[in-house]
């Protein structure tokens, strides 16, 4: 089901784009463009008013620039929910190869300073997108949360529709990998000792804790989980297969689980495994489901992102459900370290000092330019915006000198992100494979379909973009004309 739009693959959209970012240094004097007559914003295109000339000075790392407000290119969160500024609409951020100001305010989508659009990725439809897309400006992409939000991301038609990303994935321009890793601090606090667990055990609790309210996900994970639990016992507290009921209406508060209540957090470190399943698979997509069990000194029983031993303290701190040919062979292994303490505090060595041998993932958290619950360093969202800010500046000044020099020096040249910022694989079934699934599957009629669906709505977005549409409406056109290329295909 792979395959092109009609008549335009991601190379075609490559040469579409540099054409554009070319015609981009002409139009750098001229007035803002016409409306197109695109719903929702066109009408509205005028060029900023006093806001964008008095707006209050964002302070960030700081910069020399000496430029007024009026004078600087303008970043627009088009997402405006995400819009990391209050209590205003607009600021100025000094960033260090310059200053922008950045708004939330789409009168000026289409003004001629306005020189890229900043999308969150989980509120990204292909078919709201802003069409046509100016010559002039650049789509950067905002996408921290799981690839199940938005599968157009995971497919070349959709990512590549997009300049810079931040994503989970390191391969992104701005990495957003260790979202969920305060630091090396949080991974050594001390664990609930061994001689506490195992009394937690003689009163009848289990080996295994499984907490999930969320049952319906692309990874199936409560697929796997049910097969588990009929060769150990797994206590499942949350909604998806609950079998055992919390000791509190407080901790049966979902809002209590999800900031780490100290009650709550006490409770579950207890347990001396947690299934950590996440609700898609994909490199790198590593959230609280990993690192929040490690922190409480508990092992992770881990299913998420095939790459997630690069991100380990050490070789054994983790138990990877996908070593294991079977969730009975799974089980056999986690009922001998239950009873075989000694065997078990080997996956908690990384607590000890220097237990933390991965330099990759030291380094990483020293590089790290913005800060996770530490108010002492920017948030991820000002530091994409600065990165964006200065990449912009940077291309101001490149077509200023291509300008100057007549042609002599080069137009700058795009840069298109890769299908490796995001390249989420296709869904697969938790336990057995898709031929076992029944017709009337609910897990493979919801995340199959949407998956490939996705791909053709990118298609259709590159196709439409390619076109120079200017109404959305005719997205749904371009997507039938996809699916009867297809149906002539097969």
């Amino acid at each position: 089901m792979g395959g092109t739009g009609p008549g335009w693959g991601p190379a075609g959209l490559w040469v579409t784009l540099a054409l554009a970012w070319s015609a981009a240094v002409a139009l750098a004097a001229e007035e803002p463009a016409e409306p197109c007559g695109a719903d929702g914003w066109a009408q509205d295109a005028v060029p900023p008013g006093a806001a964008f000339v008095a707006a209050a000075s964002y302070r960030g790392p700081g910069n020399d620039d000496t430029r007024s407000n009026k004078e600087l290119p303008i970043l627009l969160w088009w997402s405006g929910s995400l819009f990391p500024h209050f209590p205003g609409d607009t600021e100025r951020i000094d960033c260090p190869r310059g200053s922008c100001l950045v708004t939330r305010s789409r009168r000026v989508a289409r003004h001629r300073r306005t020189k890229a659009l900043i999308f969150y990725g989980t509120d990204f439809r292909a078919y709201e997108a802003p069409l046509p897309r100016l010559p002039h400006q650049t789509w950067a992409l905002f996408h921290e949360e799981s690839p199940m939000n938005n599968y157009v991301l995971s497919h070349s038609p959709g990512i590549r529709l997009f300049n810079y990303t931040a994503t989970f994935r390191r391969e992104s321009d701005y990495p957003l990998t260790l979202q969920w890793l305060p630091g090396t601090a949080y991974l050594r606090a001390p664990a609930v000792s061994l001689a506490e667990k195992d009394a937690w055990r003689r009163k009848g609790y289990g080996p295994v804790l499984y907490m999930q309210s969320h049952c319906d996900v692309p990874s199936d994970r409560d697929r796997y989980v049910r097969e588990l639990m009929k060769y150990i016992q797994v206590d499942s507290y949350g909604k998806c297969l609950h079998n055992r009921e919390l000791p509190s209406e407080r901790l049966r508060d979902t809002s209590t689980a999800t900031t780490e209540d100290s009650e709550f957090m006490t409770f579950i470190a207890r347990y001396k495994f947690h299934l950590a399943l996440e609700n898609a698979i994909c490199d790198d997509y590593m959230t609280e489901k990993l690192w929040r069990p490690m922190h409480l000194g508990a092992v992770p029983v881990y299913r998420g992102s095939p790459a997630v031993r690069d991100w380990m303290p050490n070789n054994l701190s983790i138990i990877l459900i996908d070593d294991f040919d079977t969730p009975q062979e799974l089980a056999k292994y986690l009922d001998f370290l239950d009873k075989n303490g000694e065997e078990y505090l080997k996956y908690l060595e990384y607590k000890n000092a220097g237990g933390i041998k991965n330099q990759f993932l030291l380094e990483s958290l020293e590089k790290r330019e913005w800060g996770v619950n530490d108010m002492t360093l920017p948030n991820y969202l000002n530091g994409f915006e600065c990165f964006i800010c200065d990449k912009e500046n940077t291309r101001v000044k490149e077509e200023q000198e291509h300008k100057k020099s007549h042609g002599k020096i080069p137009a700058p040249r795009p840069h298109i992100a890769q299908f490796k910022h995001m390249g989420c694989p296709m869904p697969t079934p938790g336990f057995g494979s898709v031929e076992d699934l029944s017709g009337g599957d609910s897990w493979k009629e919801m995340w199959l379909q949407d998956y490939w669906q996705s791909l053709d709505q990118g298609e259709a977005l590159t196709a439409m973009i390619h076109r120079n549409e200017s109404h959305q409406g005719r997205f749904w056109d371009y997507m039938h004309e996809i699916f009867l290329k297809r149906t002539r295909q097969h």
